[in-house]
Parts: C-alpha cells; sequence; structure tokens
C-alpha cells in the first residue's frame, strides 16, 4: 500500500508542478500584454500633451513679437 501511495503523491504533486508552471507562464504573458497597453496609452497622452505644449508656445510667441515690435518705436 505504501508503494501505491508513494506513486499517487508523485503524480499529483508533478501534475500541480505543471499546472503552476503553466498559470505562471499564461499570468506573465497576460502582465506583458497589460503593460503594453499602458505604455500605449501613456505614449498618445505624452504626445497630445506634448502638441498642446507646443501650441501654448507658439500662442506666447505670437503675442510676444507685435508687443517687442511695438517697444522698439
Amino acid at each position: 500500500m505504501g508503494y501505491v501511495l508513494r506513486v499517487r503523491l508523485a503524480a499529483f504533486f508533478t501534475g500541480a508542478a505543471l499546472a503552476s508552471a503553466a498559470g505562471l507562464y499564461y499570468l506573465q504573458q497576460d502582465y506583458k500584454v497589460a503593460h503594453q497597453a499602458i505604455a500605449q496609452q501613456m505614449d498618445s497622452i505624452y504626445k497630445s500633451l506634448d502638441e498642446r505644449v507646443s501650441a501654448l508656445e507658439k500662442l506666447k510667441t505670437a503675442e510676444a513679437a507685435p508687443k517687442a515690435v511695438e517697444a522698439a518705436e
């Protein structure tokens, strides 16, 4: 009886180890996909913010140019 129990326990723990490894691999892939999605969202937000800052800087230089011309006269 002892031999059969050892074989069953070995089979159980082998299956548990394989299932655990498969689960960890799946979680790693899920984490990688989520990380890429968040990075892509942050890139689009950064680009949008950069465009807005550039537009504000152009507006500021456009407003400053006429004042400089008036001061020179």
